[in-house]
Formats: structure tokens, C-alpha cells, sequence
């Protein structure tokens, strides 16, 4: 379905004499197959192509043969060679466009050649590659056509016809939830994990949907600009935080089943912006949450989206992007969102970078479709442009304060059931909690690391409730060291009446 609807658009396009199509594919043989018979619909008389390994050849689609088979040639030897007549009623396909579109000389005659074009040569040229790059030259001349990934009903396809194929049967479940896993892979990269799944025992299963995710992560991996987080951390890993918990529970149902809650009426969850004190949940939250939703977590670091040239960093932002959607549904977590987008307005190249960055970034959050949950977390929300704050960037903003009595308890019950779960009745956790005014989670995970290892050195065979005593004496707390910071920080979120996330 996708490719009759891509095939239409190509046609509209060299119908209507639009010079130079770039083509953003990773699927090259099956975007050469789609441009072929496009070829024939449109009545054009050949295929002329060039690539780096063989040359140049001349193919009739029509007759399903060459006319001039591959014949190694440079681009520059090329195009000094044919005349325009070779070129009318054809459509000039250019492969391995990243390196060519590097040499001035390149970039003139292709510059030259789409002038002509719509005048006394009626033909069109396709640059087929899987990254763009645009001449400042060409930017006139181009019209950027991005083929992406095969869609959940067009992989629910695939799989059907791979299962027929191979001769077994997999339930519609089944190959409903491996067609929302698939998403982000090409038709190559699913067919590959499809043989391997079956080659183990001849039959796809739930089990096979950990090919699926390391497949992902070896793409994200290969991005260079973005990481895939593994998920370990639980809901209840999180000590309090009770408000924010139970709206992500409520988000979690959704996500679960986008299909039938967009058929009742519910929109997809767009995110949420966790701010707050530092050590106090919030990327513990991000972790947690894509855990609870049962969907990837992708983590975006802002510092890897900064390049050197001019315009690689909003390539860069907007490859993370479709990325994240391509993949989606996943969590995308942004750290320190306002040491990520810091500088915003100020003057110098840097600063007019992260804010066209911030400006990018924004729109995409308005108006993304792709069910892509995004998980923020800031420590310091004064600093961000007020934009962030409004309402339909996110769901809901919450604030993260500093744990109370009872919050603390069940901080230092988890901690402490991690590392020493026997002696945990044993421990007086009210007197503990009571000892820890004004410490965050960070500070009382480090108390009971630092009471077990002491413990231990000690030679004693237990941990009781004085070693946690004597750590805490020997630990400043958040308070103590932030404690004008924290002032400031707290009435900025009282003053933006931020729903607080513990109850």
C-alpha cells in the first residue's frame, strides 16, 4: 500500500517537472524495483544510472533489459559525455550520492543539468541514499522524498507471507505484537530476524522478540547519537513518588493497547516533564516507566548532537527524532533538559545552534503523531525558555521534592533489601527515617552502601540499625549542601503550581 502511494507522489513530481528527487532510503533494491515500474507507468523510455562500484548503464524497464549494460565510468567522464538527447524521456538515477555530492565539480553539472531541466531536456534526476545531504547549490532544485519503514500493516503482511512461505502458521496476537515490535527495522533487517528465529526451532514465539531488541539496539548503537537503555529498574524500585506512579499507571494502559484506545477515543500519550531536586527519582522515573509501558527506552544526550559543520547538528537532532519514531512505541529520555538546551537566545555561533536545536525540538514535540513517550527530567526549570512549560508540550509536569517520613522509610526498605533482604524485619526503619531529615534518595542509598561495606569490614556476620546510625552521622545531606539552591528551586515550582508527585 505504502509503495503505490509513494509511486503516485513520484509520478506527481516528475509530471509536474520537479528537477532532482532525493530519496531518503535505506531500502535501495526495493526503492530501485518501485522507480522501474514507475518508469513504465509514466511512459518514459529508460533508466539512465550511475553508482561508484559499476558505472553507468542504460536499462529499459519495458523490456526488462539494458540497453547499455554496466560500464565502469566516473560521474565527471559521464556527464561530459552524454549529449541532452540521451537524456529526454528518462530518469537519471544516481546512486551513492553522500561521496559524488562532496566534489564541486559534482555538484555544477548536476546544477547545470536541472536547469535545463523543464526547458529543452524533459527528464528527471533521482539521488537514492540513505543520508542526506544537500549543497547549499541544489537547494532549489531538490524535493526530499523520505521512504522510511514499512508500516505496522504492511510488517503484519510480511510476516503472514514469510509464515506461508516457510509453511507454518503463528497466532493473530502474535503477529500483532511482533508487527508493533518490528517497527523501525527495514523489510531486510525483519526477513533476516524472521530465518533466524526460525532456524531455532522452526516456529515464531514470544521468545523470538529478544532478536527483535537486539537488532534495535545495534541500530541505535550505530546512530552514534542516541543509546538504548536496558531495562532493569521497576516501579517498585521507586521509593514514594505516588502521584507521578499512578499517572504513569494510567498512561501505561494506554500504551499498551494504542490501537484500541485510539478507537475509543483516547489520544496517545505525548510525555512528561519531571523537575525537581537532584538525587530525589527522576531518572530512576524515565527507567521505570518504560519498564511499566513494556517498550524501549531510548536516551538522548544532547552533548552527541553537536557537530562541527554547518547544519550537522539539526541533521543530527532530526535523525534522533525519526529514529525514535521509526522505533516508537518507545520512552525518549531527556536528562537535564536545561543543561541540554543551555545558552538559548544568548549571541555566537554555539548559542544560535542550540537555539534553532530548542526550536526544533519544540515543534516536533507539538505536533509529533508517532507514539513516542518523552520522559524529561530537569533539576533546575528556571533556567528553561517558558515555552517548555506550556501546556501541550507534555501531558503533565510534575515536581519532584525531597522525601518525607514515610518516603524515606521505603527508600532505605529497598536499599536495604537489595544488599542485606535477611536482615531487614531487624531494622528499626522509623528511627532511621526520623535520623534523615532533609536527605534525597541518592543520599540514603549511599548511607546504606556505606553501613553495609563498613559492616563488612568490620567482620561482623550482620547489619543492624546503629551501623545505618553512624553512616548517617557521616553523611551531609542534599539540604545541607544545596540548601540556598533548594530554596530558589522550590519557590519557582510552587510559583508555577507544578503537581507535586508525591502525595
Amino acid at each position: 500500500m505504502k509503495n503505490i502511494e509513494q509511486m503516485e507522489r513520484i509520478i506527481q513530481y516528475m509530471e509536474a517537472g520537479f528537477p532532482i528527487l532525493y530519496i531518503n532510503t535505506y531500502e535501495e533494491k526495493n526503492t530501485m524495483e518501485m522507480l522501474r515500474e514507475t518508469v513504465v507507468r509514466t511512459g518514459r523510455r529508460k533508466i539512465i544510472e550511475w553508482n561508484l562500484t559499476t558505472g553507468y548503464s542504460e536499462y529499459l524497464p519495458s523490456e526488462g533489459q539494458y540497453q547499455v549494460p554496466p560500464t565502469q565510468c566516473t560521474f565527471s567522464k559521464l556527464m561530459g559525455t552524454l549529449s541532452p538527447e540521451d537524456y529526454t524521456e528518462s530518469l537519471f538515477i544516481i546512486r551513492d550520492v553522500s561521496s559524488l555530492l562532496g566534489s564541486p565539480e559534482a555538484v555544477a553539472y548536476l546544477k547545470e543539468l536541472s536547469i535545463r531541466i523543464g526547458t529543452d531536456i524533459e527528464s528527471n534526476i533521482v539521488l537514492l541514499s540513505a543520508v542526506l545531504k544537500i549543497p547549499k547549490e541544489l537547494e532549489n532544485f531538490i524535493t526530499i522524498l523520505d521512504m522510511g519503514y514499512p508500516s505496522e500493516e504492511e510488517i503484519e503482511k510480511l510476516i503472514k507471507e514469510f509464515c506461508s512461505e516457510q509453511g507454518t502458521e503463528a497466532e493473530e496476537s502474535l503477529i500483532h505484537e511482533m508487527a508493533v515490535t518490528f517497527k523501525g527495522l527495514t523489510e531486510s533487517e525483519i526477513i533476516s530476524i524472521l530465518c533466524l528465529a526460525m532456524s531455532d526451532d522452526g516456529k515464531l514465539g514470544k521468545n523470538d522478540m529478544s532478536l527483535v531488541f537486539e537488532q534495535k539496539q545495534q541500530k541505535i548503537r550505530k546512530s552514534g547519537i542516541m543509546e538504548m537503555i536496558p531495562l532493569k529498574e521497576k516501579m517498585e524500585d521507586i521509593g514514594g513518588l505516588e502521584n507521578l506512579k499512578a499517572w504513569l499507571g494510567r498512561k501505561a494502559t494506554v500504551m499498551k493497547d494504542l490501537r484500541k484506545a485510539g478507537e475509543f477515543g483516547v489520544d496517545a500519550p505525548k510525555g512528561v516533564l519531571i523537575a525537581g531536586l537532584p538525587g530525589c527519582g527522576k531518572s530512576l522515573t524515565a527507567k521505570a516507566a518504560a519498564s511499566l509501558f513494556q517498550i524501549p527506552l531510548l536516551r538522548m544526550d544532547m552533548g552527541r548532537l553537536m557537530g562541527k559543520y554547518v547544519g550537522e547538528s539539526e541533521e543530527n537532532l532530526r535523525k534522533a527524532l525519526t529514529l525514535a519514531e521509526a522505533i516508537s512505541p518507545c520512552v525518549l529520555w531527556v536528562d537535564e533538559l536545561e543543561k541540554a538546551f543551555a545558552g538559548i537566545g544568548g549571541n555566537g555561533g554555539g548559542a544560535e545552534v542550540t537555539t534553532r536545536l530548542f526550536g526544533n525540538f519544540l515543534t516536533w514535540l507539538q505536533e509529533k503523531d508517532a507514539p513516542v513517550f518523552v520522559v524529561a527530567t530537569a533539576n533546575n526549570v528556571s533556567k528553561l525558555p517558558p515555552e517548555f512549560l506550556r501546556k501541550g508540550r507534555f501531558d503533565e509536569i510534575y515536581y519532584v521534592g525531597l522525601p518525607k517520613d514515610q518516603e524515606r522509610k521505603q527508600i532505605f526498605s529497598i536499599h536495604i533489601k537489595k544488599r542485606r533482604p535477611g536482615e531487614l524485619s531487624t531494622v528499626d526503619l522509623n528511627r532511621l527515617a526520623q535520623a534523615t531529615e532533609g536527605y534525597c534518595g541518592a543520599d540514603i542509598e549511599s548511607v546504606v552502601a556505606d553501613a553495609v561495606e563498613e559492616a563488612f569490614v568490620k567482620g561482623k556476620s550482620y547489619v543492624e540499625t546503629e551501623d545505618f546510625l553512624a553512616a548517617i552521622r557521616n553523611t551531609n545531606s542534599l539540604s545541607d549542601t544545596m540548601k540556598e539552591s533548594l530554596k530558589e528551586m522550590e519557590e519557582t515550582y510552587k510559583k508555577n503550581h507544578f503537581r507535586k508527585a508525591s502525595l
